[in-house]
């Protein structure tokens, strides 16, 4: 009798993914239409493109041989939730360090935009107003990087030649190759001294609602808050507070709640800088997430440890 090979799911709209290992049987889906296959056959899923957890987490509890998930993003939070609840045990792999690039492009966009005064330019253009106000700079400031993962990483090189005094924190005090990194427990008195903030931190139970009313309150007058991570890292609602009375900046990538709503006051709350989460999501993201995949399923057709490896 021969034996059968391990199904592999495979996201659709990778469908130039070519250079598979061989020993799989590969199918794909795109999240809308039926299963390609019975979900019950599938050990290793790749989910579709999609930031729709529902439509991720669809097939989850028919996929009775499942043995590893590759997802196609650093943050796995709800995805993580969604394992947690089947009854065996599952390896979960992230993109770590795929997306860092393009994410640490928009953290520093954000900044400068914010810093500069842009959004306030351009309302001023649709106005006619040749409005000469005079706007921070980012030349020797005080970044504090929360978060010093891939993308805080990536973040402080490109900071660099701005000259910025780089604080890091991390989940413990340890030494990074750019200089030590603090740990969370320091951030109260961190905060006080930053002029610009930037969230790079995964979504944890820890770290959940972790920029509360008591720490947005320790930071300093005018500086600017930047979350290019998961918007549940801060509180919302203490956030708006700060902002509405112009004692901080924000400059957002993500939202809690996201998307955001029509009629919500972040969108209209001034010195509030927003955009729709499209960090990670620059042409060459592609062919990296790719060139992941590849690696993983070439680890596991050959019985190897995964990359990436989250949780199990």
């Amino acid at each position: 009798m021969t034996a059968r090979s391990p199904q592999v799911w495979l996201p659709a709209q990778f469908g130039r993914l070519a250079e598979l290992p061989p020993g799989l049987d590969y199918a794909r889906w795109d999240g809308r239409s039926a299963f390609p296959t019975d979900p019950a056959e599938v050990e290793f899923y790749v989910p579709p493109l999609t930031k729709d957890i529902d439509v991720i987490a669809e097939p989850l509890a028919r996929m009775t041989r499942l043995r590893a998930v590759q997802a196609l993003s650093s943050g796995t939070d709800e995805l993580r939730a969604a394992l947690d609840r089947l009854p065996r045990e599952v390896t979960l792999c992230n993109a770590r360090g795929v997306p860092a690039a393009g994410t640490a492009e928009l953290a520093l966009t954000l900044i400068l935009a914010s810093l500069r005064g842009i959004p306030e330019s351009l309302r001023a253009q649709d106005r006619e107003d040749w409005d000469t106000r005079t706007h921070s700079t980012l030349y020797e400031g005080s970044v504090l990087i929360v978060g010093h993962g891939a993308v805080g990483s990536a973040l402080e090189e490109l900071l660099a030649p701005f000259g910025c005094v780089v604080t890091r924190v991390g989940r413990a005090d340890r030494a990074a190759r750019q200089g030590p990194v603090h740990s969370v427990a320091h951030l109260p008195r961190l905060v006080a001294d930053a002029d610009v903030i930037v969230l790079c931190t995964p979504l944890t139970p820890a770290t959940r609602h972790l920029f509360d009313a008591g720490l947005l309150s320790r930071v300093k007058d005018g500086a600017l808050l930047v979350n290019v991570s998961r918007g549940a890292v801060v509180d919302t609602d203490a956030l708006l507070k700060e902002v509405h009375g112009g004692r901080l900046r924000a400059a957002l990538d993500v939202t809690d709640p996201e998307p955001l709503p029509p009629g919500h006051p972040l969108w209209t709350t001034p010195g509030v800088l927003i955009t729709p989460h499209v960090g990670a999501f620059t042409p060459d993201l592609w062919p990296r997430l790719e060139a992941l995949v590849r690696r993983q399923l070439a680890r596991f057709a050959a019985g190897e440890e995964l990359e990436n490896v989250v949780t199990r």
